[in-house]
């Protein structure tokens, strides 16, 4: 896999020839970095819950309210595959427990560079309390019991997302942040 910038000469605008899946925690920032890393490499950016509630035509709340959480991670499990299947270079933040059902982080690191934004509790919580309505399993929790929540979720999960084959924090991910990941992006993608 070469970028499109080595190919042709260019500095301007690197292009990557793969996908890339974004994996952590709920509220790292999966798709804000998302949508600033595609529109860096010249991908087409999905956000697997986006991608989810339009194949549904249901909101992931709607979702889990119908069908319970081992429907929705059925009904994530197909989607992702649509992805993977049809999909070739992409940006794809994921939901916080993707990697975490199925063979699901298998799957993304056989077909592409998984990147795990990884963030310590306290911060999670704090942006986590201002996102809860958009988050079911939150949606009745506050202060110190969702902060709890947080910490022993994360810990339950954490060791799907080190199978990541990057790792960077989501803490202030700013255009130097940016500019350090697509280099390591072009990098692994030699």
């Amino acid at each position: 896999m070469s970028s499109k910038s080595e190919q042709d000469g260019s500095k301007d605008k690197i292009s990557i020839d793969m996908k890339i899946f974004l994996v952590g925690y709920m509220g790292c920032g999966k798709t804000t970095m998302g949508e600033r890393l595609s529109a860096a490499l010249g991908l087409e950016f999905i956000d697997l819950d986006d991608f989810i509630v339009e194949a549904e035509g249901r909101s992931i709340p709607q979702i889990f309210s119908d069908e319970g959480e081992a429907g929705y991670r059925g009904i994530e499990r197909r989607c992702l595959n649509e992805i993977v299947n049809y999909e070739d270079k992409v940006v794809v933040a994921t939901g916080g427990g993707t990697p975490c059902f199925y063979d699901n982080m298998s799957v993304m690191n056989a077909d592409g560079l998984t990147i795990y934004l990884q963030m310590d509790v306290k911060s999670l919580s704090y942006r986590l309390e201002h996102s809860k309505s958009e988050r079911p399993l939150l949606a009745n929790m506050m202060g110190e019991e969702l902060e709890e929540f947080a910490r022993v979720h994360l810990e339950e999960r954490k060791h799907f997302y080190e199978e990541a084959k990057l790792t960077i924090s989501g803490l202030a991910f700013g255009d130097k942040k940016l500019q350090n990941l697509i280099g390591s992006i072009v990098n692994y993608s030699r």
